[in-house]
């Protein structure tokens, strides 16, 4: 036998739940997860990869970096440079030029990131061969 579901059931309000206190192991997820997310995005990763070696202006990123839009770009840039990892140098010439450059913390990210890249083109044919058969088992 169940729970009747009746109407004069159901007009008691739920108890909402306290909210659990946070494992103390745990209190930092949220803050760990964005920066996370900020430096394990794929267009963060590749940035962080390009300017590895030094300062590169603009449009010297979008061509290295294939398939990224000037708006992705821009944005990617943006959000590495509020986090603190990319720094902006405007040079007043005509036209200005922008140099940008990875900061002491960014550089700090360049030995994780160069090996998730160098993992990442190792392993592409291994991934592609697994989604290839996981995709043919679950196409159905």
């Amino acid at each position: 036998m169940g729970t009747s579901l009746k109407p004069e059931n159901t007009g008691f309000p739920a108890t909402p739940r306290p909210d659990p206190m946070p494992h103390p192991d745990h209190a930092d997820c949220r803050g760990v997860a964005s920066v996370l997310s900020r430096v394990g995005d794929k267009w963060s990763v590749f940035v962080i990869m390009m300017l590895s070696d030094g300062p590169k202006r603009f449009n010297e990123l979008k061509r290295m970096i294939n398939g990224i839009s000037q708006r992705m770009l821009t944005l990617t840039l943006r959000g590495l440079e509020r986090d603190g990892l990319v720094t902006r140098t405007i040079f007043p010439t005509i036209p200005p030029r922008v140099d940008y450059e990875l900061t002491d913390l960014g550089r700090g990210l360049q030995q994780p990131v160069k090996a998730l890249g160098e993992w990442a083109i190792e392993h592409q044919e291994q991934i592609a061969a697994a989604r290839t058969r996981f995709d043919a088992r679950n196409d159905g």
